[in-house]
């Protein structure tokens, strides 16, 4: 049996949970529809999912048709949670990106439209809800061409649309010569034969067409367009049957075993599970297994672990024979404490560390109302932010905790989380917008034994890429374990420059290393890196860059005027404007302080008609005094102030604290 590994995608209230619960009511997976109102669905089984009405982490269900095993998951589609929508990405054969009839094409819509045709993800787009009053059928279309892509192929129309009495109507080329002609024209872009069909007048072939539209829908060219409401059933038996025949199944098992972590949870006992794809191998209950990890700064690293139990989602096996998971397929396991999104089992191949959305750009400082109450925070937020890659913390000056965060609906959901999980009630402060340093010149510092560290280490920083650690010293002049230290602690350190803010595209240079046998430890290390990294930064300068949005404005013709005058005065750079069918679409960049308050006054400005949508637009340099960030790691550019900072226990867990004099006999420092 094929097996397909399909994701429900789409804009928050489209009504992606809706049609997952009509597909497995149709497929004979459950026998009664759930509702999202009355929170007995399937799929959003968490208590805030199902009290909110949203989904905030993707779920897995399996179903049958035809000849296909279909693994589905439904991923949320609220703005706020789309780091859980790219881990789906990572592991799908295929999209489903539902739409409403009502609401049409919205801006996250267009987002993930955008990421799934530059993966070029066979994708289905299915317009859900056409029984609604207001709903649009043949007239959202040229939305759809306009807004998402103009690689729409529409298979059939809408009888009633608004309307409980609305229905979907399939296109049949077969008998239907006027639907396999507009088919045909739609796939003749991209298919030489169906093209000079067409120029010679030639009747199409519908075996011809099906043929030509599954391999352009395999190939990210085109994108089939239903319509459909899931909480009539109208439309979805047509939508399996393009699921079935339409969409192309997983590709072949590759030779070596691979299998992706793209989501952990807690069962009811407490216990760690997480979910892999696999792409190749087989992974068995009790099998000791390598998971690799590509960390921000590029490296891979490795740990070992062992599966205690495997399930694989959809297997048909009794539940005392052994199963195993094979490429293709989905599966929980347990046994894995130390796995972590992202990572990858039994071989590090297809790492490549991208991310197709950005990271998050507001940082609050969260704290117990019970002040006795903090560690406990601390330790809950690293517990909840060890199954979200983009949810990091650290330690505030006050002894809060900080948490990047990407908007209101996401604190909420991480407020309730604390209190009914961990039973923690929790404050948020106001969010801090996030920028980053960069180098501005070249720095050298050199720190010797004996003046206050056992150990000596010297840096050179200068500008580069990412983050790129050399060493021109001999490895060997150092124990290996002094080595890791001083990496990573000033990897570590990197996350608070000059003005406090992460420092990123630099190349940083060990020139410099030497400790003290016996005294020195790799604690000694990672107190003294960070001090020197910084010296050597200070040497250099840095500057501060604020995050930038690339945005789009649609407009109303007779509104282009206002609104270009309105953000060029707020601080946006206008890059172009161009004539669509609904009047202007404005593009350009302006910082992401500004966003929210361009949107709050572009319905104003465009008589309540303009459309909204944005991504990344990198990040400039601040003009005037950069803001600061509060540190957290004392002060390292005031040297009695770090080391009174490095004196309190609490800031040295991993250090040797006294080694004021030498035990015994020792040996004359070394130098490297």
């Amino acid at each position: 049996m094929q097996t397909i590994n399909l994701g429900i995608v789409a804009h928050v209230d489209a009504g992606k949970t809706s049609l997952t619960e009509r597909l497995l009511y149709a497929t004979g997976v459950i026998d009664r529809l759930g509702s999202v109102d009355a929170g007995t669905t399937q799929t959003d089984n968490g208590e805030i999912e199902r009290r909110r009405g949203i989904t905030i982490r993707s779920a897995v269900a399996s179903f049958t048709v035809r000849d296909r095993r279909v693994n589905l998951l439904d991923t949320p589609g609220h703005s706020d949670f789309v780091a859980e929508v790219e881990r789906a990405l990572g592991v799908l054969d295929a999209a489903v990106l539902v739409l409403s009839a009502v609401e049409g094409v919205q801006p996250h819509s267009r987002r993930i439209m955008r990421i799934l045709r530059s993966l070029r993800l066979p994708t289905l787009v299915f317009v859900n809800k056409i029984d609604r009053v207001g709903a649009r059928a043949d007239e959202l279309v040229p939305d759809v061409r306009r807004l998402l892509t103009p690689a729409v192929v529409p298979l059939g129309t809408v009888r009633a649309p608004g309307t409980p009495e609305a229905t979907y109507r399939p296109h049949h080329p077969g008998y239907d010569h006027n639907a396999a002609h507009r088919l045909a024209e739609a796939l003749a872009e991209h298919d030489d034969e169906l093209l000079a069909a067409l120029v010679d007048d030639l009747p199409p072939d519908a075996d011809r067409i099906d043929e030509a539209l599954r391999t352009q829908v395999a190939a990210g060219q085109v994108h089939p367009l239903l319509f459909g409401s899931a909480l009539s059933g109208t439309g979805v038996p047509e939508l399996l049957d393009a699921i079935a025949t339409v969409l192309p199944a997983s590709p072949p098992a590759e030779p070596d075993p691979r299998a992706r972590v793209f989501a952990i949870e807690r069962d009811p006992s407490g216990e760690r599970v997480a979910y892999l794809r696999a792409y190749g191998g087989q992974f068995r209950a009790r099998e000791r297994v390598t998971a690799y990890r590509r960390g921000p700064d590029g490296r891979t690293t490795a740990t070992r672990g062992r599966i205690t139990r495997l399930d694989v989602v959809g297997a048909t096996t009794a539940p005392a024979a052994p199963t195993a998971l094979t490429a293709g397929h989905i599966a929980r396991v347990a046994g894995l404490t130390g796995v972590r999104l992202g990572d990858q089992l039994g071989s590090p191949a297809g790492l490549d560390g991208r991310s197709y959305f950005p990271a998050p750009t507001l940082e609050a400082v969260v704290r117990p109302r019970e002040v006795s109450r903090t560690l406990a925070l601390h330790a809950a937020l690293v517990d909840i932010a060890d199954t979200d890659p983009f949810l990091r913390t650290r330690v505030a000056p006050d002894g809060g905790t900080s948490v990047l965060l990407y908007g209101d609906v996401q604190r909420e959901v991480l407020t309730a989380t604390l209190l009914e999980t961990y039973g923690i009630e929790a404050e948020f402060g106001p969010g801090l917008l996030m920028h980053v340093e960069r180098p501005a010149g070249t720095g050298t510092a050199l720190e010797i034994i004996g003046h206050g560290f056992f150990g000596t280490v010297g840096f050179r920083v200068e500008p580069g890429t990412g983050v790129d650690y050399r060493r021109e010293v001999e490895l060997g002049s150092l124990p290996l374990s002094f080595h890791t230290a001083i990496e990573e602690a000033t990897r570590a350190a990197l996350d608070q420059g000059c003005h406090g803010w992460p420092v990123t595209d630099i190349r940083i240079t060990l020139t410099h290393s030497g400790y003290w046998s016996p005294i020195t430890t790799a604690g000694h290390f990672r107190d003294l890196a960070p001090y020197v990294l910084m010296q050597a930064l200070a040497g250099a300068g840095t500057r501060v860059f604020e995050p930038y949005r690339r945005f789009e404005a649609e407009v109303p013709a007779d509104r282009l005027g206002p609104v270009t005058s309105y953000l060029s005065r707020l601080g946006a750079r206008v890059d172009g404007t161009d004539d669509v069918a609904a009047g202007w679409r404005i593009t350009g960049v302006l910082p992401a302080r500004l966003e929210r308050q361009a949107q709050r006054h572009l319905p104003d400005l465009s008589s309540g008609e303009g459309l909204w949508s944005s991504g990344p637009g990198g990040d400039r340099p601040v003009s005037g005094e950069p803001p600061r960030r509060p540190r957290t790691d004392g002060n390292p550019f005031d040297r009695a102030a770090y080391l009174r900072f490095l004196a309190q226990p609490q800031n040295r867990p991993r250090a040797v604290r006294d080694a004021a004099s030498p035990r015994g006999t020792a040996d004359a420092p070394r130098k490297g």
